[in-house]
């Protein structure tokens, strides 16, 4: 496979808090423990030209995974709707943390995709919902994290097609933080956890679940649809 891991890259050269803890940015840390000897992991960042994009990777790209917070509003609109062409076609998508208000992901959903949040270094308890689902394997009843960003319901999506994880969190809200939806040929996984001043994704079980979800969300091989007019398939008889 080719994975693409996509990432805003802002907080780490503004903030160096952020910067000690994600050094090589959150793509690097999600490209580290992506990468094997059987796959392709490439990093692309919003301030390289045309976001780090191309048609050509975007063609290759099997997997694509995104991370964006502080400027959603500047991604072009051109390749958004490239991305989202590429999804109905097959790519896969994971969508993670604050990636919720991206673009492509309102875009793929079709609702104003907020929520409530607040940053108060609470203990997140994600619970397996799901315990026979493929992203979930290798993980036990449920993954704690120390300290994380607070996302509460409602969260404004459509019904997810499958619910593997929700999250609890020390104020007391709950939040859909695993769902799995099915877009034209292409499958999308949205995963809650990676606020960016917590280390989430140096977490052992947080890694094992984006590796799962890559799998998972990976092209299957089936052709693209045709559409418009068609040839009968049989003879008609008038």
């Amino acid at each position: 496979m080719q994975i693409l891991v996509w990432n805003e890259y802002r907080h780490e050269k503004k903030n160096n808090e952020v910067a000690k803890i994600y050094p090589n940015g959150i793509h690097g840390a999600i490209k580290s423990f992506l990468d094997n000897d059987e796959d392709q992991v490439l990093t692309a960042t919003l301030d390289e030209e045309n976001h780090g994009l191309s048609d050509e990777l975007l063609e290759n790209t099997d997997v694509l995974i995104w991370w964006g917070h502080l400027a959603h509003h500047e991604v072009a609109d051109e390749w958004v709707e490239k991305i989202h062409q590429r999804v109905l076609q097959g790519m896969g998508l994971i969508v993670l943390h604050s990636g919720h208000f991206s673009k492509i992901f309102k875009k793929l959903m079709g609702t104003s995709c907020d929520l409530k949040w607040r940053e108060a270094d609470e203990k997140e308890r994600l619970w397996v919902i799901d315990p026979s689902h493929p992203i979930a394997k290798g993980i036990g009843e449920y993954i704690e994290l120390e300290k994380e960003e607070m996302y509460g319901e409602h969260f404004d999506i459509p019904t997810p097609e499958e619910l593997v994880f929700m999250s609890w969190f020390e104020g007391g809200e709950v939040f859909r933080s695993g769902c799995t939806y099915r877009r034209g040929n292409g499958k999308i996984f949205y995963f809650r956890p990676g606020h960016e001043a917590y280390p989430t994704y140096h977490q052992a079980q947080i890694q094992q679940v984006i590796k799962n979800a890559v799998n998972w969300v990976a092209p299957v091989g089936r052709d693209y649809p045709t559409y418009g007019n068609a040839k009968p398939l049989e003879n008609i008889n008038k």
